[in-house]
């Protein structure tokens, strides 16, 4: 298959010519159009990347733990522009946990494809910064109980969010040990505490901005220590919301090539104990408290140049190739180049998506 544009834009620039794929694969990047190349009619770009999302289709993942469940939310993120997911779990029983485990096992072994593991967010979290997670599930964790649900979650959990100062670090190192990326989140560690978290593996954060330490100007806190870190990332959701357009503006700045994007996006709900319930069509709330956005991948990049005011390239970058890197696939996905994986979106001149073109 080949594909053509004279607008690709690669993950560094823009540049013209011809896409050839192969077995899930781009092969090579040629100036020109191919004989028998298809002309996409638009911008190609890398496909999205949402690494935190719980459900679509009035399924909620941790309501509905079933193959089904994961499917609806697959397609429904695919028409958003995003071909990799990373289904998430809010805070909750162990039972719940291991049933969307077992739902994602089930989903691949039927030859489901999309999804690059399970996001657990919780419950090893801080109470007061909650937020929408239920307090009666928070738990301070021991080795015994993270080891269990390791061993369950083995080839299936992919990243944890957790409060680093509930965790003691040989809890942090046993996670990090099973190549489980640890993201710091629903935290009220101090600027010290989230630094030296930091520094000794954590990666990335969860949702910068909501559930975590203020920046403050006598105690700096987890949002301080995400600006001044060297080389922790975090995410964001960008619908004006969770945070205001200028907060993500201000993050972008102080967090170049560190931040990127997530949706958070929820759905509504009836059972289980988390109803989620749409509020002025554009978001949230559960038991009053805003729970999680309705965005798409898509929303989230025109919300990036049209209301945050980025460039489109950034814009793309933190869509794609970032967390990618948060999730350790940055020499596989989020740009366009030999070897990477051939996702693709066709964007056209008013942002909107023309297409979603995809290999695998």
């Amino acid at each position: 298959m080949h594909y053509f544009s004279d607008r690709i834009f690669d993950g560094d620039k823009w540049i013209s010519g011809t896409v050839s794929i192969e077995g899930g694969l781009i092969t090579s990047i040629r100036q020109g159009r191919f004989d028998g190349a298809v002309d996409v009619g638009g911008m190609l770009v890398p496909a999205f990347i949402d690494i935190q999302v719980y459900g679509a289709a009035g399924r909620l993942l941790s309501a509905y733990p079933e193959p089904v469940s994961i499917r609806l939310l697959v397609d429904h993120c695919r028409k958003g522009g995003a071909t990799l997911i990373q289904p998430t779990v809010a805070t909750n029983s162990p039972e719940v946990f291991r049933r969307c485990i077992d739902a994602v096992r089930a989903y691949r072994a039927d030859g489901g494809t999309g999804v690059h593991g399970l996001h657990l967010e919780g419950p090893w979290i801080a109470p007061e910064k909650r937020g929408a997670h239920l307090e009666e599930f928070i738990r301070r964790p021991d080795v015994s109980d993270v080891t269990q649900m390791l061993d369950y979650g083995n080839g299936v959990v992919t990243m944890i969010t957790l409060a680093p100062e509930v965790c003691t670090p040989d809890i942090i190192d046993l996670v990090r040990s099973r190549n489980v990326v640890v993201s710091a989140g629903h935290s009220n560690a101090s600027f010290d505490q989230a630094t030296a978290a930091f520094d000794s593996g954590i990666t990335t954060a969860t949702h910068l901005y909501n559930a975590m330490s203020p920046l403050q100007h006598r105690a700096p806190g987890l949002v301080g220590a995400l600006f001044l870190h060297p080389t922790a990332m975090a995410s964001v959701i960008v619908d004006g919301y969770h945070a205001s357009f200028e907060a993500v503006r201000i993050a972008c700045r102080q967090m170049e090539g560190r931040l990127f994007a997530i949706t958070d996006a929820v759905t509504d709900t009836k059972e289980g104990p988390y109803r989620h319930v749409l509020v002025g069509g554009d978001r949230y709330e559960c038991n009053g408290v805003l729970s999680g956005s309705a965005l798409t991948m898509h929303d989230t990049l025109v919300n990036l140049v049209r209301k945050v005011g980025i460039p489109l390239e950034e814009a793309l970058r933190m869509s794609s190739l970032l967390p990618a890197r948060a999730l350790g696939w940055g020499e596989k996905q989020g740009r366009i180049a030999p070897g990477f994986a051939a996702q693709f979106c066709v964007i056209g001149d008013h942002l909107q998506l023309i297409d979603v073109l995809s290999a695998a």
